[in-house]
């Protein structure tokens, strides 16, 4: 691997890190956040209103995100290859605030797919040369912080979204009660709104110095990742083993608050139980990140995938003993939270300290594609387990793998070398 000075010699000598770009970088992942969580937020209920049933929201779903994934791995070898990434990255904000907003024009599930598609595969183009641009614009000693930024601003949107398009939902269906869809199709199309201002915001905001392409081919570009990244990504994979949706979680509040509050209710503390879940992790990840500069990265990201094990480990405690305490699982979506903002926010900044600027995108799109992979294989297990065994046995296979994934990433300085720089910072 590359001595430290080689590895950062495309990042400009900068005294201070929240410097344009980084605060750039967290406005347009706010804006971003807001318009298509507040799509998110209100999708199911449109397609119920349409008829259309759960299994096909689980297909629309399953396709965005797997197509979100491998477009993550194709989008950060390209990023090396471009002198220039930021046309890219605004290009992608572009594509997933405007198919977001296609959403007012669905009548059917196939219109709702190809939009979500084409939103994914906008997120998944520019997430690897979007963190490029910001890993080149900081000092290397404040990765974690830069990082933990545009987490937090990412997640005030993913808080704010919802929030609103809830509130305008009340409200529009209290006036239109007789027209049961206009009230959705006239929030999709208001995320328009945030979405593209995203997409201004990064255009105007972030500035970019040209840079020396790479002229890798995809195969040489991925056997240049450095065994230090390579093995870090191993620690990721088995994580995401077990980092099953968070969708999974709030069913599980759900199940286990039916009882005692009725299943509507329980459904709606469960919603709200997600809320406490994105305001933690909106206040988590800058100082998760900050303290990640201090204490090292791979130390905090291991803490990090722990509080994730515990949580699920939490869950099926809950459903073992029958726990429906509302404070029980206000902790154990808390340390979910945690565990989120902590593993995002440093599993960016662990990338770009290991990775060399020359395959710096490819490494980010490797990272996206093996978290996506995880993701995917992570959500369907425990879903199969819950549905055949229990949602016991499902949760505590969830925590295992997340355990499992926390000691690779705590042991992975004694297995893997890298520059004398970094004591696997």
């Amino acid at each position: 691997m590359q001595s430290s000075g080689a590895q950062f010699a495309d990042r400009p000598a900068q005294k201070a890190w929240l410097n344009r770009t980084v605060l750039g970088m967290g406005l347009t992942s706010l804006l971003s956040d807001f318009s298509h969580e507040m799509a998110t937020a209100i999708l199911p209920g449109f397609l119920a209103v349409l008829g259309v049933s759960a299994a096909a929201l689980g297909f629309i779903e399953g396709v965005a995100d797997g197509l979100m994934s491998l477009t993550k791995l194709w989008a950060g070898w390209l990023s090396d290859r471009l002198e220039r990434r930021k046309p890219l990255v605004v290009g992608g904000y572009f594509l997933t605030g405007s198919a977001t907003g296609l959403l007012a024009l669905a009548a059917g599930w196939p219109t709702v797919l190809l939009a979500r598609a084409a939103a994914w595969f906008g997120r998944g183009a520019r997430s690897p040369a979007r963190n490029s641009i910001l890993a080149g614009s900081i000092p290397p000693a404040s990765l974690g912080k830069a990082f933990g930024f545009e987490r937090a601003g990412d997640t005030t949107g993913a808080i704010v979204g919802p929030l609103v398009a809830v509130a305008l939902l009340s409200h529009l269906r209290s006036a239109r009660a007789a027209d049961l869809v206009f009230p959705f199709r006239l929030i999709f199309a208001l995320t328009l709104i945030p979405g593209l201002a995203a997409g201004i915001s990064f255009a105007a905001l972030i500035r970019e110095t040209p840079r020396a392409s790479s002229s890798l081919p995809f195969r040489a570009a991925m056997g240049k990742l450095p065994a230090a990244f390579r093995g870090a990504l191993w620690g990721v994979g088995v994580f995401g083993l077990g980092d099953f949706a968070r969708t999974l979680m709030i069913l599980a509040a759900t199940h286990l608050l039916a009882a005692g509050y009725g299943v509507v209710r329980a459904a709606q503390v469960a919603g709200l139980l997600y809320v406490v879940h994105n305001i933690l992790y909106a206040g988590v990840a800058y100082p998760a990140g900050a303290l990640a500069d201090r204490w090292g990265h791979r130390r905090l990201l291991s803490v990090g995938y722990f509080c994730g094990a515990a949580a699920a480990a939490g869950l099926a405690a809950a459903f073992v003993w029958k726990l429906s305490s509302i404070t029980f699982l206000v902790l154990l979506f808390a340390l979910e939270g945690v565990s989120a903002a902590t593993s995002e926010a440093v599993e960016a900044a662990l990338t770009a300290d290991l990775a060399n600027p020359e395959t710096r995108g490819t490494a980010y799109g490797a990272l996206g594609a093996v978290n996506g992979a995880g993701d995917f294989v992570a959500s369907f297990v425990v879903g199969v387990l819950w549905t055949v065994i229990s949602p016991a046995v499902a949760f505590a296979y969830a925590g295992m793998a997340m355990a499992a994934g926390a000691i690779l990433i705590a042991n992975l300085k004694t297995r893997f070398s890298r520059s004398p720089r970094s004591d696997m910072n």
